[in-house]
């Protein structure tokens, strides 16, 4: 018998659609983890989608969001002046005048208009601004996001002014985490602070110390704390942020946004960060800042057992001060496990006078310099480093203030020449 053949087909089966029969929740994860403009574009998939993009959760307006819209905007006055260029050209000069403001006002009125279309709890919010014309604008948007469950907040303010925010801020008793950029607010009488606040990003202005002092002892369960732009040391009240029992990591920026030189005391952080018995990262920037001894010196006997993470940038090794400090505060931290160091370009007049022998073992297993210029003091503390660290695997050495290739050899050299405690580890160097 031989074969059937026919010439009838079976029908095609639509491609089953896999994702819109998806739990909500489940898609609503996913347009939260898609850039925010992609998430709204989905709205002409199919009917169905059309407001899936509504009950977004997390609403991120930053500089890549608001670039994208001036770049179709732009697209859309190059279609229309190669539509009408003549009578473009008539109105140019008016156009010109209104064009800042009218920029300014548009992407606030995007902001309202995007707010009142999510209809769902809205748990981040973050925006990214280079001035607010209307300060109305800020406060009716804190105050709606106040009585949305709001547990992420990041306001960028990258105008030359501080952004003054409202007190509706200190309503958003759910925040988690909180980032303030360029701003500046004063403490309500009414505020009764975070109490579920874990991380905090301040670039901002108080009105005095006993307001920031109190905004810290009002965070009960903070455990990194990340402040920049600080001028004076004794602006930061020791004393509250050492109350920050729960506090994880730590993260200091001595800088002045006015680039004036700052000053801090070497013994005021040993105090702070031997008061903090839960602080596992410390991160400390010292740029354009110059570190004093204080009024009293670190005791020998303050050991800092839970520090596993240390970054020192911008430190001058060839300062007697700030090269002791170093030492003593790596010397100290017995678990340390990851260390890295950026010197400052800035040589001090005269070599310091410290005393590196020690007989404390470390526990580091990662060590990166960068931008080192193969300096005596730099070369000491390779040494303890190398001489100490029994565990250490790798040790990363980034080099860019070598003139000659004959400086780089003897750098090179010395550094072979110095005692390895690890039989593991890997010595690598990197010339930018």
């Amino acid at each position: 018998m031989g074969l059937i053949q026919g010439t009838h087909k079976a029908p095609k089966l639509a491609p089953q659609d896999f994702i819109s029969s998806m739990p909500d929740i489940v898609i609503n994860n996913i347009l939260d983890r898609l850039p925010f403009r992609n998430a709204v574009r989905t709205s002409v998939l199919s009917s169905n989608w059309r407001f899936k993009w509504t009950m977004l959760t997390q609403l991120v307006l930053d500089v890549d969001f608001f670039d994208s819209l001036e770049a179709v905007d732009e697209d859309e006055e190059d279609e229309e002046e190669d539509e009408d260029e003549e009578d473009e050209e008539e109105d140019e000069d008016e156009e010109d005048e209104e064009e800042v403001d009218d920029d300014e006002s548009n992407n606030e009125s995007i902001v309202s208009k995007l707010l009142l279309q999510l209809r769902g709890p809205i748990t981040k919010f973050e925006l990214s601004v280079d001035d607010i014309s209307d300060a109305d604008d800020m406060d009716n948007w804190i105050l709606f996001l106040s009585r949305r469950g709001l547990k992420d907040l990041t306001l960028n303010n990258w105008g030359p002014t501080p952004l003054n925010l409202p007190t509706h801020l200190f309503s958003c008793v759910e925040l988690k985490h909180l980032k303030l950029r360029n701003c500046s607010f004063s403490l309500p009488p009414t505020f009764h602070g975070f109490p579920n606040l874990l991380s905090l990003y301040l670039r901002v202005e108080f009105e005095d110390n006993i307001q920031l002092g109190e905004f810290f002892t009002r965070c009960p369960l903070l455990e990194k704390l990340t402040m920049d732009d600080l001028f004076e040391m004794d602006k930061v009240n020791i004393v509250e942020i050492a109350k920050q029992e729960n506090l994880k990591i730590l993260s200091l920026k001595f800088h002045d946004s006015h680039d004036e030189t700052t000053t801090a005391s070497s013994s005021n952080i040993f105090e702070l960060v031997g008061s903090l018995p839960k602080l596992q990262e410390l991160h400390l920037d010292f740029e354009e800042c110059r570190l004093i001894e204080g009024g009293g010196k670190k005791s020998f006997f303050t050991v800092f057992p839970c520090l596993k993470v240390l970054k020192l940038s911008d430190i001058c090794l060839d300062n007697g001060i700030m090269f002791s400090f170093a030492f003593e505060l790596i010397r100290s931290s017995p678990n340390l496990q990851t260390l890295e160091i950026t010197p400052s370009n800035w040589s001090a007049n005269s070599p310091p006078q410290v005393d590196c022998s020690t007989t404390r073992l470390l526990q580091l297993q990662s060590v990166m310099f960068d931008c080192l210029k193969g300096s005596e003091n730099e070369i000491r503390l390779i040494k303890y480093l190398l001489a100490c660290s029994p565990s250490l695997k790798r040790m990363h050495i980034f080099s860019c203030h070598f003139s000659s290739s004959e400086q780089k050899l003897v750098f090179v050299r010395k550094l072979l020449k110095l005692y390895r405690a690890s039989p593991v580890v890997e010595l690598e160097l990197f010339w930018h």
